[in-house]
């Protein structure tokens, strides 16, 4: 079980799309790049099956501001972009509305 604390150390943040790119070593991964308001991060995702890279452009989502880098297939990961699961399919989490980039998801 994680506790209250556990969660209070992830950094939920809004994030919006600027780019995103093919990984050049899995066709499953796309390598996105977003802005948190007072930087960018490249975060590489498993959404390449449910999205065409030009409808990602722009759009809000949820990602871990603060988790440690990792490489996945080669491409450096800066963070983590939220999304659920199930037999219909992959959806990224999103706000319902637009909020400021950077806001903190509590």
């Amino acid at each position: 079980m994680a506790t209250i604390e556990d969660f209070r150390k992830l950094e939920l943040k809004v994030a919006q799309i600027k780019e995103v790119v093919e990984h050049p070593n899995a066709d499953r991964l796309f390598v996105i790049t977003v802005d948190l308001g007072d930087k960018t991060k490249q975060i590489v995702a498993g959404i390449r099956s449910a999205y065409q890279k030009e409808d990602l452009i722009g759009k809000q989502v949820i990602v871990i501001d603060n988790l440690e880098p990792a490489i996945l297939r080669g491409v450096e990961s800066q963070g983590m972009l939220l999304a659920a699961s199930d037999e219909a399919g992959v959806t990224i989490v999103s706000p319902q509305r637009q909020v400021k980039t950077g806001s903190i998801v509590k």
